[in-house]
C-alpha cells in the first residue's frame, strides 16, 4: 500500500513530541507551491539540496586537507553526510523531525567556499578590501539556496520552507508572533539545534581521524587529551606511547569519541527538555538555554579536543603551507577578475550586465559568488590558467602518506 504525504504528516503529528515541527504545520515557503502527493515538505527540500550543483562539488571542497592530498581524507561532502548520520540519530532518540533535521544537516556546508575556512577568511578579505561588504558561509548557504541555484521558472532559489532557512541562518535570532506582536526568540528549532551540535561533534572526531592518519596527530600526544582517555577506558585498550598504532585501534576510538559524546548530549538534552517542557516548536525558540546541550563535563572534553586539533592539526606545518597557497589562490583569482570581468565565464558576466548585484556589492559580489562556488581542484586550475603559476602539494603529500 502507497504511504500518501497525508498519512506521513498524519503519523508525524500522531508520534512525534510537542516541541518537533511537523511538516504539516510548516510556515509555508515564500511562493506557494502545489504539494506533493508522497513526499513532505521537509522531505521535498531535502531532495532539492542534494540535487544542487552546490552540494555536488562538496566532494572536491576541503574540509582540512586539501582535496588533491589523498584520496581517503574527508571532504565537506563526506562531512555533510556523516553530520546527517549522526543528526538523524539524536532526532529519532529525542522524537524530533528526522526530516527537517537531515536536511539542515546536509545543507549547513553547501556555502563553503574552495580550500576550506582558509577560503572563506580570504573571500571575506577581498571584499572587505573592494569595499563590498562581507563573505561568510553560513550566509552563502541562503544565497546559494534563494537565488543562485536558479531551478525553477517560477521563483528564484529553491523556495525552502521557513523551517529549513531558520535552521540555516545561524547568525540572526528567528522573529516569532505571539498575541499579535512581533517578538525576537533565543533559538532556533529543536531540529536546527540537533544538527549545530551533530556538526560540531563529527567534524571533531573526523578530523581526529584524518590528523591520525596523517601523522599530525600522534597516539603520544594524544595522551594528554581527557577524551581519548575516556574512550580508551571505556573500551578496555591503552592508547600507544610510541609509534602510530593500527588502523583497528584508530577506529574504534574515533567511533568511541563520536559515541561518548552523542550520549553525552542526549542525557543532557532529555533532561532538559523534561525541565523545561516546551510544548510547541516556538515554546522551544522561546527557551532563554539551549535545550540541545552538553553537559559541562563533556563541555570541556569537548573544547579540549577542540583546542588539542588547533595545536596539533590546524596550525602544522604541513596544514599551513596548504592555507598559505590557498589564499593565493583566492587573492589571484579575485585580483585578477575584478581587473578585468571579461575573464568571467559567459553567464557571469551577463548577471554584471543586467545589473544582478547592483545592491549588494556590484561586481565584487559576482566574483565572490563565482570563486565561493569553485572546487579546490578547479580554482587551481583557474589560478593556472590565468598567472602561469602551478601550485602542487606533492612535497605535501609526501611527508604525509
Amino acid at each position: 500500500m502507497l504511504m500518501t504525504r497525508e498519512q506521513i504528516e498524519a503519523r508525524e503529528l500522531a508520534t512525534l513530541a510537542p516541541f518537533a515541527e511537523k511538516a504539516a504545520h510548516s510556515r509555508g515557503r515564500i511562493v506557494p507551491e502545489a504539494e506533493h502527493p508522497w513526499r513532505t515538505a521537509f522531505q521535498r527540500d531535502r531532495d532539492r539540496c542534494v540535487h544542487t550543483s552546490a552540494f555536488r562539488a562538496l566532494e572536491y571542497k576541503t574540509q582540512v586537507f586539501v582535496n588533491l592530498t589523498g584520496d581517503y581524507y574527508r571532504t565537506r561532502l563526506t562531512h555533510s553526510i556523516e553530520v546527517s548520520l549522526v543528526a538523524r540519530t539524536i532526532a529519532r532518540t529525542l522524537n524530533a523531525n528526522e526530516d527537517l533535521t537531515e536536511v539542515l544537516a546536509i545543507a549547513h556546508d553547501i556555502g563553503h567556499p574552495p580550500f576550506g575556512h582558509q577560503g572563506e577568511y580570504k573571500l571575506d578579505e577581498m571584499m572587505q578590501q573592494y569595499g563590498a561588504g562581507r563573505f561568510d558561509h553560513n550566509d552563502h548557504n541562503l544565497r546559494i539556496l534563494e537565488k543562485l541555484e536558479d531551478r525553477y521558472a517560477n521563483f528564484r532559489g529553491l523556495n525552502l520552507t521557513y523551517e529549513v532557512r531558520e535552521g540555516l541562518n545561524k547568525h540572526h535570532r528567528p522573529r516569532l508572533i505571539i498575541d499579535g506582536n512581533p517578538v525576537e526568540a533565543y533559538q532556533i528549532s529543536i531540529e536546527g539545534q540537533i544538527a549545530d551540535l551533530a556538526d560540531d561533534i563529527t567534524y571533531n572526531a573526523h578530523d581526529l581521524d584524518d590528523g591520525l592518519h596523517s601523522g599530525l596527530v600522534t597516539w603520544d600526544s594524544l595522551q594528554k587529551v581527557e577524551l581519548a582517555r575516556t574512550v580508551a577506558e571505556r573500551i578496555g585498550v591503552s592508547l600507544p606511547r610510541r609509534g602510530s598504532g593500527d588502523e583497528m585501534l584508530r577506529y574504534q576510538v574515533v567511533r568511541q569519541v563520536i559515541d561518548v559524546q552523542v550520549e553525552s548530549l542526549m542525557a543532557c538534552s532529555s533532561e532538559r527538555l523534561d525541565r523545561h517542557n516546551p510544548q510547541s516548536p516556538d515554546a522551544v525558540r522561546m527557551c532563554e538555554e539551549k535545550l540541545i546541550a552538553f553537559d559541562d563535563g563533556m563541555k570541556r572534553q569537548h573544547l579540549e579536543l577542540k583546542d588539542f586539533l588547533m595545536e596539533h592539526m590546524y596550525t602544522s606545518p604541513e596544514v599551513l603551507r596548504m592555507a598559505a597557497n590557498a589564499r593565493t589562490v583566492i587573492t589571484d583569482l579575485f585580483s585578477a577578475f575584478m581587473r578585468d570581468p571579461n575573464l568571467l565565464p559567459p553567464h557571469q558576466q551577463q548577471r554584471i550586465a543586467d545589473g544582478d548585484e547592483n545592491d549588494n556589492g556590484g561586481v565584487a559580489r559576482i566574483v565572490c559568488d563565482y570563486i565561493a562556488g569553485m572546487t579546490d581542484r578547479a580554482a587551481l586550475k583557474e589560478h593556472q590558467r590565468l598567472t602561469g603559476k602551478a601550485l602542487n602539494y606533492d612535497d605535501i603529500v609526501a611527508r604525509m602518506l
